[in-house]
């Protein structure tokens, strides 16, 4: 096949186009500049390494539209939001796949560690969970389109990191395997999310933290500084291990409360992407859901009432996030996925 590979430079990308070339696939790649962080010259160098031709795209004015300036809306709406689950949407994904089927190219091809189904009986494209538990990617991958999903291929989905590693060892680019993978979200690279948002939007003022009877428990030092189930830097004491449960940007206050009342037994989530499932109002179902990249998927009864989806656990879970992503999941295939609210 003619395969179009995005290109970051890392470890993943450059060995999946690696792994294309040796299966005898023609491969191109593409490297997106999305922002001022981009880094295009570890792109360059892999292109040169693997001897395939670079395409540079420009997508700064989307990624800003899309990504940036949702991510400062959400923030200052008290909100958590999940930058990666928006730009693979819109950006990152959406551009990769355009310009491979305007380009003439059989699929386009990441390193991300996730496998894509096609389920005969729905007709329907879906995410399966990788195989390497600790680095599957599926959560981030909930708000792909069936028309992107057709598109995609992902040659990494049978392999571990581990593997992939000790893979890279053998290779001209060895130097690879040993890299630390960043954390931070790839536009705020310090990490400094409140600096980021004051630094576009303002200074955001100073509030009231209440306990749970809603009394003033001390003062905060802007909405933008914090997220539900937060227990550092908070600056007060409850003498007992204590979390943040409400952000309230319309009186603009921070609710913190013990140990025992940040979990919860429901959630609601809207903007609804169905993948195997092809979501209808009033159905219900039986799903594992998965509330942050990082948490395990616990089993709800999941109700679709006014196009969302409603989750009742079975057990309480700790810290429901609005503006996080809501992943169900039916055994390892994404059904749908929604934000939570």
């Amino acid at each position: 096949m003619r395969i179009l590979v995005g290109l970051s430079g890392g470890v993943d990308s450059t060995y999946t186009a690696y792994k294309l070339l040796n299966e005898g696939h023609s491969v191109e790649g593409i490297v997106l500049e999305m922002h001022d962080y981009t880094d295009i010259t570890s792109a360059k160098k892999t292109a040169e390494l693997l001897g395939i031709k670079l395409h540079v795209l420009d997508c700064r004015e989307s990624f800003k539209k899309h990504v940036i300036s949702n991510f400062i809306s959400e923030y200052s709406l008290g909100h958590t939001p999940n930058p990666c689950t928006i730009c693979n949407r819109y950006v990152k994904i959406a551009e990769l796949c355009k310009f491979a089927r305007e380009n003439g190219f059989d699929k386009a091809a990441t390193g991300h560690y996730a496998e894509i189904v096609f389920d005969k009986d729905c007709n329907r494209y879906c995410i399966k969970k990788a195989k390497d538990e600790k680095k599957d990617q599926s959560y981030m991958l909930w708000h792909l389109t069936q028309e992107q999903l057709e598109t995609l291929y992902f040659p990494l989905s049978s392999m571990s990191k581990e593997e992939i590693r000790e893979e890279v060892r053998k290779t001209s680019f060895a130097y690879l395997a040993e890299a630390k993978e960043s954390q931070e979200i790839c536009f705020i690279p310090d990490n400094d999310y409140a600096s980021y948002i004051e630094k576009n939007k303002g200074v955001f003022p100073e509030g009231d933290f209440l306990d749970a009877d809603g009394k003033v428990i001390g003062r905060h030092k802007g909405i933008i500084h914090y997220t539900i189930g937060q227990r550092k830097g908070l600056g007060i004491s409850l003498g007992a291990p204590a979390y943040i449960t409400k952000i309230d940007p319309v009186n603009n206050t921070v609710t913190v409360e013990k140990q025992s009342e940040v979990k919860g037994n429901v959630l609601k989530a809207f903007s609804i992407n169905s993948q195997l499932i092809d979501v209808k109002e009033g159905d219900t179902y039986n799903l594992d859901v998965k509330i942050r990249y990082a948490a395990k998927p616990m089993p709800a009864r999941v109700t679709i009432e006014n196009g969302m989806a409603k989750a009742e656990f079975d057990t309480p879970v700790r810290a429901i996030t609005p503006g996080q992503s809501a992943v169900f999941y039916k055994n390892d295939l994404i059904a749908f996925g929604g934000v939570i609210i």
